[in-house]
């Protein structure tokens, strides 16, 4: 098959049409925008109708519901996502035909090269967070950046956009070793955790891809507090910024003050001498980390203090991140992507901080590894609401071999309850949920269906 997994300079030369298995992924849908302004043609086709798709086709796109190998067309490069398996029929056909195929990732690094600056954010926790707040900063600075973001901006309304050709933002995905392919001016790596361990098997390896991403890096922007991060640094020779609260980081946040419940202000000062006051508008003592992976980027980027002033204070969050998506019986009903157990703590701590007389996590865990491994800090991390409320696991990836289950993690959870599915946890919710309620419906699969379910009422 006609693979190219590597980066190949030559990959699009000569190539003036494309086409994109799996088009509707928020994913792709940057990577579309990008090669449609640079005035590729551009076909596509995925499952289902979505509102990506309805724009790709205002941009003049030709997308197809369903897949079928007449869709590939005259194609001279084909295009699919992590979830477009082997024997699918267009990448059939296209092997049959000839013609390169490559997938989203590796697409993403060429043409992250495309531009003259990119950032590439990296890290367990925090990334999308991250690289909306960076993308901001250049936005409202006048840089016109492109982005690739794993959440909707609402600054730009979008998943990410072409932009000018100075600049790009990525996040940068581990999973699979995916975000090797970049070759960043400016690597982040906002912490490293154990995740993605069904692919890695260990801390070691896990550690040593961020270490080839910081070696693929011209400058690494690293958190000098986070322990394996440090570990990953201190083996590699390139150019570093860092950033810290609790160590003697180059970029450093002091003062720290909650100006409002949950909500954070502070000085950040640079090797001790003042740089900028930040006044964040998104919740969460961890979002202060993400500030200041931020400000480690003002130089780099050719930008001021201040324009890391201005994006504090007008960056109000990204989709599915903390995000309030309405009322339900007078309780406030929240839509979070944490999946993994940091994540979990992070947002319920957030919550906590925000004076709700109950807290109601609505969680529907993700991936039977995962589950399995980290079941005893998803058990410790869930006590700490006020009532738990368990999905069925979503296997995504994962075939389900019968040896965990969420009744396993219910009963290490006193006073949990388990539902059918997305429909039964909208329905508990209606019924027991109250004014002076917060619930919290975390995942990073389709329980966000549910919350808007429980808003509806």
């Amino acid at each position: 098959m006609a693979y190219y997994n590597s980066y190949n300079p030559k990959l699009l030369e000569g190539v003036e049409r494309i086409h994109f298995i799996g088009c509707g992924g928020s994913g792709m849908f940057p990577l579309i925008q990008i090669l449609h302004a640079r005035g590729y043609s551009l076909t596509g086709s995925d499952v289902e109708e979505t509102k990506i798709t309805v724009s790709e086709r205002a941009m003049g796109m030709t997308v197809t519901i369903g897949h079928n190998a007449q869709n590939l067309g005259n194609a001279q490069l084909v295009v699919y996502s992590a979830a477009i398996h082997e024997d699918n029929p267009e990448r059939i056909a296209a092997e049959q035909h000839g013609i390169p195929t490559v997938e989203r990732s590796v697409l993403l690094g060429y043409v992250s090269r495309l531009y003259r600056r990119s950032v590439a954010v990296a890290g367990t926790h925090g990334k999308t967070t991250t690289t909306g707040m960076i993308t901001t900063m250049l936005e409202l600075a006048g840089k016109d950046p492109a982005a690739v973001i794993g959440g909707k901006l609402p600054l730009i309304d979008g998943y990410g956009k072409a932009g000018s050709k100075e600049s790009i933002v990525v996040e940068a995905c581990e999973y699979s070793e995916t975000f090797l392919h970049l070759t960043p001016t400016v690597g982040v790596i906002l912490n490293i955790d154990n995740d993605h361990l069904e692919y890695y098997h260990t801390m070691g390896k896990l550690k040593l891809a961020f270490q080839k991403f910081a070696l693929l890096s011209h400058t690494v922007v690293f958190n000098l507090d986070d322990a394996n991060t440090l570990d990953v640094m201190n083996t590699i020779d390139r150019p570093v910024l860092s950033f810290g609260i609790e160590n003697d980081a180059r970029f450093r946040a002091v003062n720290i003050q909650e100006y409002r419940p949950g909500f954070f202000e502070f000085d950040v000062e640079e090797l001790g001498d003042h740089f900028a006051h930040l006044r964040l508008n998104v919740p969460g003592y961890h979002n202060i980390y993400n500030a200041l992976a931020m400000c480690c980027c003002v130089w780099p980027l050719g930008l001021k203090p201040a324009d890391a002033e201005r994006a504090a204070e007008s960056f109000k969050g990204m989709g599915r991140r903390f995000e309030i998506k309405g009322e339900c019986n007078g309780a406030v009903i929240v839509d979070d992507y944490a999946h993994h157990p940091t994540e979990l703590a992070a947002t319920l701590k957030t919550a906590r901080e925000l004076g709700y007389d109950r807290v109601i996590a609505v969680h529907q865990p993700f991936t039977y590894t995962r589950t399995k491994a980290l079941m005893q800090d998803f058990a410790k991390v869930l006590s700490t609401a006020d009532q738990v409320v368990l999905l069925p696991i979503m296997g995504s990836r994962e075939v389900d071999d019968g040896s965990v289950r969420s009744e396993d993690l219910a009963a290490k959870i006193p006073g949990s309850v388990v539902v059918g599915g997305l429909k039964e946890a909208a329905d508990w919710v209606k019924t027991n949920a109250r004014k002076g309620d917060l619930v919290v419906c975390m995942s990073c699969g389709d329980l966000y269906k549910a919350a808007d379910m429980m808003v509806e009422a």
